[in-house]
């Protein structure tokens, strides 16, 4: 049986602020947005086109959902971004206004730096060591 981790959920203040931070800033590019009725809809956006696991931006509703947006992990780095040219993305994100939390460091596991997103969701942009398995 073939599986995979297809579609992560993340809360956002607003669907049309969240688009526009997330493929302007951070390069994602928008995969589907469809109108739902009701206020809501279906937004998917992921670092590529052919990603295999996307983010859907969820509009937050009430005041539990409003008080975990960017905040979704607890203060910790809940997404990684894997790139195969950390440089290019770096400098790419760093020019359109990205917030880098961090200067790039190499670790075991490759080259990596801490961003957040408009919300301050934190994701590591990583760009794996050979060696990783």
């Amino acid at each position: 049986m073939a599986r995979h981790l297809a579609t992560v959920a993340v809360l956002v203040a607003d669907y049309d602020e969240a688009i526009r931070h997330y493929t302007e800033v951070l390069g994602f590019v928008l995969v589907k947005d469809t109108d739902l009725g009701g206020g809501k809809r279906w937004v998917l956006v992921a670092p590529s086109p052919d990603a295999p696991t996307r983010l859907l931006l969820a509009q937050a509703r009430g005041e539990r959902q409003s008080a975990r947006v960017g905040d979704q992990t607890g203060g910790r780095v809940g997404f990684f971004v894997e790139t195969d040219d950390f440089c290019r993305d770096y400098r790419l994100m760093r020019a359109r206004g990205a917030d880098f939390r961090e200067k790039p460091r190499k670790e075991e596991y490759g080259t990596v730096a801490v961003f957040a997103d408009l919300y301050g969701n934190l994701f590591d942009l990583i760009q794996p060591s050979a060696r990783r398995s």
